[in-house]
């Protein structure tokens, strides 16, 4: 999933401006079209691995690397997205992320063989990677104080609805179309990218001070005043530009051991649940328990989307461990359910409930999934380092992040050629870690100001 709140997007400075504008509004969208992009190639192998294993013949270890290989060009995007965000500002870089992310599609809608399937795929992990990072980023520099939380939730929301669209089209439409149409955002967003601002506060950090206020004035409408607001972040940046850079390695000091073992721990356990070995290979998954692909693909788009607007408005009133601590147990149950089905199918008498109970079990798994899990780890994340290391803290637990994604994506088939059961119990024992990991080890962040969360997370300081 996304890097979202990590640097920029939580220490962004208050704004006394509120107005909403039609270009504040067109560039969320803009941005947003990236979070699509992302969704659709989430969902899209799932959908596709019964179409493209019998058009171009691949064997499940083929099909293994290509479910897989987005991962590893995650892992290269998120290296690089930080620093090219600073480099060549936040157009630019939804600019060459889409870049990739076009290139990608069309390769694959075009491919004839594994090889050029596999170098889409691979090119379109780099750029969803960056627009993980950049896009969440750019809504929340460009967004007043008023009105941040509910455009930065549009990024999530477009992620969900993109990965739940191509899982409904993909049971009756051609992988070929599929992969075509997930270029339409790729390509608007290219477009929409000539007519809206660069971010002010990237264009104050690196001095153009003409640029950052008439993309400030375009933002907040011609008659508002942004004189309070400007001068606001061009204090911050001066703020900001005084702080003590630490290096990589200063990240590995026992004064921020429990923030590590925090941060890092969630994006290992959230990957090691399975989910989005659930979400790519799920066609698999309901052939094995015997249900209709389609059907199971389309229940569980139609899931998705109220999962992701329930999970985000709880996130707003309810603390974070309570919804980790419910979102893992439910993922750990639902992985029960699963594994659980596929005993049934072995047991001659109750054979005939082994679809109902997977079917059952995959719907509890994005639902719960949706309500903790995806977004919170990274939230928490951004909440617990300090400023000083944020940014290198980020780009590891986003290489973590995609590194074990990759891990469990490749060997997810593998895995169900050995035992269907076995795989989904060993998902639903690193849930029942996850819960107890979360109750003994993860701090609550909500309503506390950054130095209190640090101070209670590194108490040998």
């Amino acid at each position: 999933m996304e890097r979202e709140n990590m640097e920029e997007g939580l220490i962004t400075p208050p704004s006394t401006a509120s107005s909403l504008t039609p270009l504040l509004v067109f560039s969320t969208f803009v941005a947003v079209c990236g979070s699509f992009c992302y969704g659709c190639a989430l969902g899209y192998s799932a959908t596709a691995e019964s179409g493209i294993r019998d058009d171009l013949g691949l064997s499940v270890a083929e099909y293994s690397v290509f479910g897989s290989i987005m991962t590893v060009g995650g892992m290269v995007g998120a290296i690089i997205s930080g620093k090219i965000a600073d480099l060549i500002g936040r157009k630019g870089t939804m600019w060459f992320s889409e870049v990739f992310c076009t290139a990608g599609w069309l390769t694959i809608t075009f491919a004839k063989n594994a090889l050029c399937l596999d170098i889409g795929r691979l090119l379109i992990g780099i750029g969803v990677a960056i627009i993980c990072y950049v896009v969440p980023v750019y809504i929340a520099e460009i967004t007043p104080t008023s009105h941040r939380g509910s455009f930065a939730s549009a990024n999530q929301l477009m992620i969900t609805f993109g990965f739940a669209l191509v899982y409904f089209i993909g049971t009756f439409i051609s992988w070929r179309i599929v992969a075509m149409m997930s270029a339409v955002p790729c390509v608007v967003q290219i477009i929409g990218l000539f007519f809206i601002p660069e971010s002010p506060r990237w264009l104050a950090k690196f001095g153009q001070e003409k640029d950052f206020e008439a993309a400030l004035t375009r933002l907040r409408g011609k008659n508002a005043d942004i004189s309070e607001e400007a001068a606001e972040i061009r204090d911050y940046m001066e703020t900001l530009e005084q702080q003590k850079k630490a290096s990589f390695l200063e990240l590995f000091q026992m004064k921020y051991a429990n923030s590590l073992i925090v941060g890092v721990g969630l994006m290992i356990l959230q990957q090691l649940g399975g989910i989005n070995a659930i979400g790519y290979y799920a066609s698999n998954i309901y052939e094995e328990a015997g249900i209709s692909s389609t059907l199971g693909l389309q229940v569980s788009a139609l899931v998705q989307i109220p999962a992701a607007v329930v999970g985000l408005f709880l996130t707003d009133r309810s603390g974070r461990r309570p919804l980790l601590l419910v979102s893992a147990s439910g993922m750990c149950f639902s992985c029960f359910l699963i594994a659980l089905s596929f005993c049934l199918k072995e047991v001659t008498k109750l054979k005939s409930l082994t679809p109902i109970v997977a079917l059952i079990g995959t719907l509890v798994s994005c639902t719960s999934y949706n309500l903790g899990m995806g977004g919170i780890p990274w939230i928490i994340m951004s909440e617990i380092f300090p400023i000083n290391v944020k940014a290198q803290a980020g780009s590891l637990v986003t290489l973590v992040n995609w590194s074990f994604s990759w891990i469990i994506t490749y060997c997810f088939n593998f895995m169900m050629e050995w035992s269907s059961a076995g795989t989904f119990f060993i998902f639903c024992g690193v849930g029942g870690l996850t819960v107890l990991f979360v109750a003994k080890l993860v701090p609550e962040t909500k309503g506390r100001t950054l130095e209190e969360i640090q101070a209670s997370i590194t108490p040998i300081l």
